[in-house]
């Protein structure tokens, strides 16, 4: 099987977008491992399938795969690539268009100066929604914000939980450059009180208006930056209010600005094509290649 494909970052978040419009694309959860794999394959933190609208209101069906193979609900860095995929493709001329993820329609927009804006829709703060097992423990409040605490070997972290509609949990930290991002990343995003996993994102406030952020992604590992993790931060930050209604974020890919009012979260970055190519499946990947550990 030959697939065409393009290569496409947005703050550094690095992404494979296939055109399942004009081919059929219909991977096991092997073969979108294997695409991600930097080694053996074409290399991307998540990998991304464009899909025709499925209703008369929706344009596209965007579809979502973590390197480890798994289909996730939202990847607002993706969302703002598959604006820039579609028209560079040619497959609308709308600079405005109606997509449909796992976590409902969002409607991203080209920007007159190259970017996208992204409603990212309403944060969900309903702990049971997120979803997160808060039973038997005791929040903290911070300003509007609840804090809750999560029992890792290296102590308790505070933390906000935030969905996007993806799971995410926020602790503030004094310096992200010095963050345990490695060693607490994973320990949070496997934590059982989050029955679907969770983005761990460590949050430096660096003024009312300026922040910093690294997020280890649930199914990706440590990325140079997320989108709904941003997102999610800045709710986080303003109901515990550190922050203002708009925000600069500062990742190590690149800075997304978030606006945050009350209502929907709009997101608004980079996407670039990186380079286009095709790839033979069935040769490229004869066996399947082990989970990574």
């Amino acid at each position: 099987m030959r697939l065409k494909f393009t290569k496409m970052q947005g703050a550094g978040n690095d992404f494979v977008v296939f055109d399942g419009v004009r081919q059929r694309v219909a991977l096991a959860p092997s073969q979108w491992r294997a695409l991600a794999d930097r080694h053996f394959g074409v290399g991307a933190d998540q990998l991304l399938l464009v899909e025709p609208g499925d209703g008369p209101d929706v344009d596209f069906v965007y579809r979502i795969f973590n390197a480890d193979g798994g289909e996730v609900e939202q990847c607002g860095n993706g969302a703002r690539c598959f604006v820039r995929f579609v028209l560079d493709q040619g497959l609308t001329a709308k600079r405005a268009i109606r997509v449909r993820t796992m976590a409902g329609v969002i409607e991203p927009r080209m920007e007159d100066d190259g970017r996208v804006t992204v409603d990212m829709g309403e944060p969900v703060l309903d702990p049971a929604r997120v979803p997160f097992d808060a039973s038997g423990l005791e929040g903290r409040r911070e300003g509007e914000d609840t804090l809750w605490p999560l029992a890792l070997p290296g102590g308790t972290r505070w933390v906000s939980v935030v969905s996007m509609g993806n799971p995410h949990a926020v602790q503030v930290v004094d310096d992200v450059d010095t963050a345990p991002v490695a060693v607490e990343g994973p320990l949070v995003e496997a934590h059982p009180r989050f029955p679907r996993r969770v983005n761990a994102g460590f949050l430096q406030v660096v003024s009312p208006e300026r922040a910093r952020l690294r997020v280890f992604e649930r199914g990706a590992g440590e990325t140079l930056a997320c989108g709904s993790g941003a997102c999610a931060a800045v709710v986080a930050g303003i109901r515990r209010g550190r922050l203002a209604p708009r925000v600069d974020v500062a990742t190590r890919g690149g800075v997304l600005t978030i606006d945050w009012r009350g209502g929907p979260v709009r997101m608004t970055g980079p996407a670039t094509s990186v380079f286009t190519g095709e790839i033979d499946l069935d040769a490229a990947f004869p066996t399947d290649l082990p989970a990574a550990a």
